[in-house]
């Protein structure tokens, strides 16, 4: 259980939260609040749980503090709804559509002798609060996150936070995964894994080793970001970070994040990006494409096992335990494929005796479950929509004209979406970088090249 020295924490960062945003101006404010929380704070179970609620924890009492401290600092600063119209109805849409889910399982799923209980109104309620403290960092960073600058401080967040990270994060590969234990009291989850090839994997005080290596992961492509845009003899203390994290991902032991890493930062440093945006929007299109070709059975799963037995037989295992479940899991769920089964599990297989046998990895395939077709599609609209709006506008514009740290931030983006295809958790950091790459999106303007006249200012009109 999470010791006292937890809770404090818990409870002391809204101070320290509310004293970033009274020093730094409300952009810089919102990012080093919701990244420092996300790097320090006690992952759960620590946290408070309170009646028709969801759990304060440090997913959400950053979110909260953050969106309190600008409606009282920043007040006339805020518009809750983004400006363009689809990005506005996926915020409606995703934040309502818990209430749709609620009408349409009011009635018990029973197993054997043993049921899961029907949803009620209250159900909504909570299920509504928490889709809204899930995307308050996308609509605070929306509204403070939205110029050239704003992206490059996103960039530099990113890239220090894993710099710093990095520290303790070396001394778990040596010692193994115990500064949670001697700072929060607990081990946040199963130490078993966090042993892998005859060493250990990082964790410190995230939710698991994948997310410190994707960390390490983020760090390195925003390295090369920020290297490739800095005059050449500046560029070399960047490239030579960019080698330290790329040790350090390699130290962590997390083959996709090393695969990302290897696979984009030779992307970032060498495609135009113009290119790097050609390659985010397919990227996108595939992640929206995965559910429908998975409900087709289209997706060669047999193919994909075949090539990861090529690569590490424990891997491919893991990789056919999660397709099986995705499968099954998939079944389940278009047995009410619009709005979902709701909570309390209700969208699992289980056993006579109530035994859960079925587990959810991917955040797509829980999304699907729990709330069905119009719940994926509000949430992975609302992290892809930027990626689309952005590629849109920096088509045919003029050579040079798009920054050159927009196409990095745009593919470490990307990374993060894809991944929630075999991962589950959804950061707020994820919600930070997509709120900054909508908010851009929606207000710039970019130089374009000079094209054929207008056919009415050739006839001599305005």
């Amino acid at each position: 259980m999470p010791n006292a020295f937890a809770s404090l924490m818990l409870v002391l960062w809204p101070v320290i939260s509310v004293w970033l945003f009274v020093r730094l101006s409300p952009g810089r404010a919102l990012i080093a609040s919701l990244v420092a929380a996300y790097l320090i704070l006690p992952p759960p179970p620590a946290g408070f749980d309170f009646p028709l609620m969801p759990p304060l924890t440090k997913e959400t009492i950053p979110s909260l503090v953050a969106l309190l401290a600008c409606l009282v600092l920043h007040r006339g600063c805020i518009r809750f709804l983004p400006d363009h119209p689809v990005a506005k109805a996926l915020v409606v849409i995703f934040i309502a559509s818990p209430l749709a889910t609620v009408l349409t399982n009011m009635d018990p799923v029973y197993f054997d002798r043993n049921a899961l209980p029907a949803l009620r109104f209250r159900e909504a309620i909570a299920l509504m609060v928490n889709q809204a403290l899930l995307i308050t960092p996308l609509l605070l960073a929306r509204n403070f996150l939205r110029s050239d600058s704003d992206l490059k401080d996103l960039l530099w967040a990113v890239f220090l936070g894993a710099m710093i990270y990095s520290l303790p994060m070396l001394l778990e590969v040596r010692l193994s995964p115990q500064l949670n234990i001697w700072v929060y009291g607990y081990f946040q989850h199963s130490f078993e894994q966090m042993i892998r090839d005859g060493g250990f994997r990082p964790i410190v005080f995230l939710y698991h080793g994948l997310w410190a290596a994707f960390l390490a992961m983020s760090g390195l492509l925003a390295a090369v970001t920020i290297a490739r845009s800095e005059p050449t003899r500046r560029a070399v203390a960047w490239w030579v970070c960019a080698i330290y994290l790329m040790g350090v991902l390699v130290l962590c032991k997390s083959m996709a994040s090393i695969l990302y890493g290897f696979a984009f930062a030779p992307a970032i440093a060498f495609l135009t990006t113009r290119m790097q945006m050609h390659l985010a929007l397919a990227l996108v299109l595939l992640v929206l494409a995965y559910p429908v070709l998975k409900a087709g059975d289209a997706v060669p799963e047999d193919r994909i096992l075949e090539l990861a037995e090529g690569v590490d037989a424990e891997r491919a295992n893991s990789l056919r335990f999660r397709l099986d479940n995705e499968n099954v899991l998939m079944d389940r769920a278009m047995e009410r494929p619009f709005f979902g089964w709701g909570s309390w599990g209700r969208n699992h297989i289980y056993d006579a005796s109530g035994t859960i046998l079925t587990t959810t990895d991917g955040r797509w395939i829980i999304t699907m479950g729990v709330y069905g077709w119009v719940g994926f599609l509000a949430e992975f609209g609302l992290l892809t929509l930027p990626i689309l709006l952005l590629w849109r506008r920096t088509t045919g514009v003029v050579s040079g004209a798009i920054p050159p740290w927009l196409g990095g931030l745009a593919l470490i983006h990307v990374i993060n979406v894809i991944d929630l295809l075999p991962n589950a958790t959804i950061t707020p950091m994820t919600w930070l970088i997509a709120g900054a790459l909508l908010g851009y999106g929606e207000q710039v303007q970019l130089a374009r090249k000079p094209g054929p006249a207008p056919l009415r200012t050739i006839l001599g009109g305005r």
